[in-house]
């Protein structure tokens, strides 16, 4: 295990960690894991991102904090995210901007939101971590870190003692260097809560070792994905062979609607459901808040409960009409995001590229995982995301698994030596 002095060392010249735990928390032997500052552990501060804390105290651990400590993880610290989990950039001008370790020479965006997250676990300073995903922030941080992300649907994992971004689109989950190493913690942090979480505990055996030669899996075609990088675009159609090559049956195909059409409304619904949680917050702090932030909040503020209700029946029809068109595949595929990890002083807030693949499977309430597909010519990874049936986490985790054993990435992770590591 990397020693606390390493672990607040690297993670400060990474910008990755609010706080390291010294010493850790949880006297077990098992893996490592770091929680996304959006997610309570007793007595330390949630800070969300923010010069204001969101809990300055909490009294308890949120459940998936818990129950990895009750399993014998070890909890090694609080990882940075875009201030209110509300950016898919990584970006945050409150406290700061994660720094992501594939280039060492330039500061180049981490993904988000739950950026510090990806970085230390890509950077070998935890073994799992967990974030949210409200419309992309464990899959996008993922794929721009080349870690796995895994997001399942909702009503699997609790989100007791995790603060809110937009309760009906909210969902918790883990990053890895491995598609095993997440879906064992997914097993953990699964099962019924007695509140928000009903469903069974995840199997991550049974995913891990279900046999998908055969599997129906539609991909999208080029034009019907926003423009791709050309090195992700290469990386895809190699990614798409390869999953052929185990036997995976591949169709391409176009979804009910273009993707655009469930970004929108999946945007709005964050905005719309995230004044109302945090518009109070907003009021009193939003002075020293990051000011796109608060911009995207604002989006929300004039939304009326009418308004709100008349969204939520479009998405739930909009939801019945996708899984009649998803019935006959066990995912669906595309990049996770379009384009690698830019430069951090070239983002541009008023745009949303990195999640213009990730939105469709928070507001269709879809499992999804993101896993390394490879690097491009500049050495900045890109990722593969698998999109399932709703409720079936199993697939997704199933062509993961098959897909990361044939992809050549075998775990890597970057050259640190420039970051003094």
């Amino acid at each position: 295990m990397v020693s606390v002095s390493e672990r607040r060392r690297l993670g400060e010249r990474l910008h990755a960690f609010t706080q390291v735990f010294d010493p850790p928390l949880g006297g077990g032997q098992g893996p490592s894991f770091a929680i996304k500052d959006l997610i309570d552990v007793a007595g330390a501060p949630t800070g969300g991102g923010g010069v204001v804390p969101l809990d300055p105290a909490p009294a308890q651990h949120a459940a998936v904090v818990q129950q990895l400590l009750d399993a014998g993880y070890v909890a090694v610290g609080k990882t940075h995210t875009v201030e209110l989990a509300f950016g898919g950039w990584g970006t945050n001008r409150a406290v700061g901007a994660p720094w992501n370790p594939w280039d060492a020479a330039v500061h180049r965006a981490p993904g988000g939101s739950s950026s510090g997250s990806a970085v230390a676990v890509a950077s070998g300073l935890c073994d799992v971590a967990l974030g949210t995903d409200t419309g992309g922030s464990i899959r996008i941080p993922a794929a721009a870190c080349g870690v796995v992300g895994l997001k399942p649907g909702r009503g699997l994992v609790s989100t007791r003692g995790v603060h809110d971004l937009a309760p009906s689109l909210d969902t918790v989950g883990p990053l890895a260097r491995s598609v095993a190493d997440a879906a064992r913690v997914l097993q953990v942090i699964s099962g019924p809560d007695g509140a928000g979480a009903i469903r069974p505990r995840f199997d991550a055996e049974a995913a891990l070792t279900a046999e998908v030669r055969g599997w129906r899996v539609a991909v999208l075609p080029m034009e019907a994905m926003p423009t791709i990088d050309p090195d992700i675009a290469a990386l895809y159609r190699s990614a798409i062979a390869k999953l052929a090559d185990l036997g995976v049956i591949i169709e391409t195909a176009r979804t009910p609607r273009p993707f655009a059409d469930y970004f929108i409304p999946n945007g709005w619904l964050m905005a719309a459901e995230g004044w109302r949680v945090r518009g109070g917050h907003i009021a009193v702090n939003g002075e020293v808040m990051d000011r796109w932030v608060v911009k995207r909040f604002e989006g929300g503020r004039d939304v009326t409960d009418a308004q709100l209700a008349q969204a939520l029946a479009r998405r739930a029809a909009d939801q019945r009409e996708f899984q009649d068109w998803m019935a006959p595949y066990a995912a669906l595929l595309s990049p996770t995001a379009p384009i690698p990890a830019p430069p951090i002083d070239t983002v541009d807030e008023t745009a949303s590229p990195f999640s213009a693949m990730t939105r469709a499977g928070n507001y269709l309430d879809l499992p999804a995982a993101s896993v390394p597909m490879g690097l491009t010519g500049e050495g900045l990874p890109a990722g593969l995301q698998i999109m399932g049936r709703m409720a079936d986490e199993t697939s997704v985790v199933a062509l993961a698994a098959a897909f990361e054993a044939v992809s050549g990435w075998n775990g890597r992770g970057p050259d640190l030596g420039g970051l003094g590591a």
